[in-house]
């Protein structure tokens, strides 16, 4: 028997419906990664060690300097 996954929306989710962002549910020992647009298309799964560094990635912007 699984679990079921517990997505987590961003609180960045911009507009009026909340609609345009990404979802994460963390497993055991992966994160799973969905579009909240599309519940039922394809969801990425990482291992938390390469979630971490995409996230830290995803916080330095263009000039090198962290957000």
């Amino acid at each position: 028997m699984t679990t079921p996954d517990i997505w987590q929306k961003s609180s960045y989710s911009g507009g009026a419906d909340g609609n345009n962002c990404v979802e994460i549910a963390p497993r055991l020992t992966q994160v799973a990664i969905r579009d909240s647009k599309v519940l039922a298309d394809v969801t990425l799964t990482f291992r938390f060690g390469a979630f971490t560094a995409f996230v830290e990635v995803l916080k330095v912007d263009a000039s090198g300097t962290a957000t």
